[in-house]
């Protein structure tokens, strides 16, 4: 909200940095929402942090947003820091979301409460800035596992996305199937007659959750299960970082 990021933006410009830009994604934003946002964010050149900072009272669940900066800093290799204030409510499950994905990363990514003020956190952001030795960020392509797009993969179709998931890798009887039904809320099962993945909702419904498919593929990746992927399509932005257009039109 409004002012809560000035204030935010006071700590940070008093720690002594420039704002880049500034993203607002207040509102109950959904996981596929702010994954996408940082995407955009990080198409830019030569930032030195990842800073973000609301309110600390939102009445929204921070945890989808940990979930869409957990996936865009693992697809991206985040080698810059960033700190991250997600204030509200289930903050103590956000701020756990990222620093289990700061493990897989180049860079410290660290999560902090309401009770944690803009102008400390800012301070704590100069600290890993100075900490990374004059690392300045370049965009770049995000990485995917080697299944998606492979015509043996199983594909599901999500609002504007793909959910890809390593067919060669699913089993009855192992594999990643008790993990990808687990953390996708059963929203993904095993086929009654035929081993493999299926979506247990109808079409339209299934295509609507892609937060919560968002939220399987940072738990499974975190969990180090390979083997599931929710490609989510940012129009216009391959062509923005001069890297052109896939087959999807991202």
């Amino acid at each position: 909200g409004g002012g809560g990021s000035m204030m935010s933006m006071d700590a940070i410009v008093n720690a002594g940095f420039t704002i880049a830009n500034f993203t607002d994604t207040s509102g109950n934003p959904s996981a596929s929402k702010v994954y996408r946002a940082s995407r955009i964010i990080l198409a830019q050149p030569d930032l030195v942090g990842y800073f973000g900072s609301g309110s600390g009272v939102a009445s929204q669940e921070q945890y989808w947003s940990a979930y869409g900066l957990a996936k865009a800093f693992w697809e991206l290799d985040l080698d810059i820091p960033a700190v991250i204030r997600l204030g509200g409510n289930t903050e103590d499950r956000a701020v756990d979301i990222l620093r289990r994905m700061s493990g897989l990363l180049r860079a410290p990514v660290e999560g902090y409460r309401k009770t944690d003020a803009p102008a400390m956190i800012a301070e704590r952001f100069a600290e890993l800035v100075a900490g990374a030795g004059g690392t300045k960020w370049k965009p770049r392509a995000p990485r995917a596992p080697k299944f998606v797009k492979d015509p043996s993969a199983t594909m599901l179709p999500v609002k504007s996305g793909r959910v890809w998931i390593d067919t060669a890798k699913w089993s009855r009887n192992g594999g990643i199937r008790r993990a990808v039904e687990t953390h996708s809320g059963g929203l993904i099962v095993d086929r009654p007659a035929k081993a493999g993945p299926m979506a247990t909702l109808p079409s339209e419904e299934f295509a609507n959750k892609d937060s919560e498919l968002l939220a399987c593929d940072v738990e499974c990746r975190l969990a180090g299960v390979e083997g599931f992927y929710l490609e989510l399509d940012i129009p216009g932005l391959g062509e923005l970082m001069g890297v052109g257009r896939d087959r999807y039109g991202n």
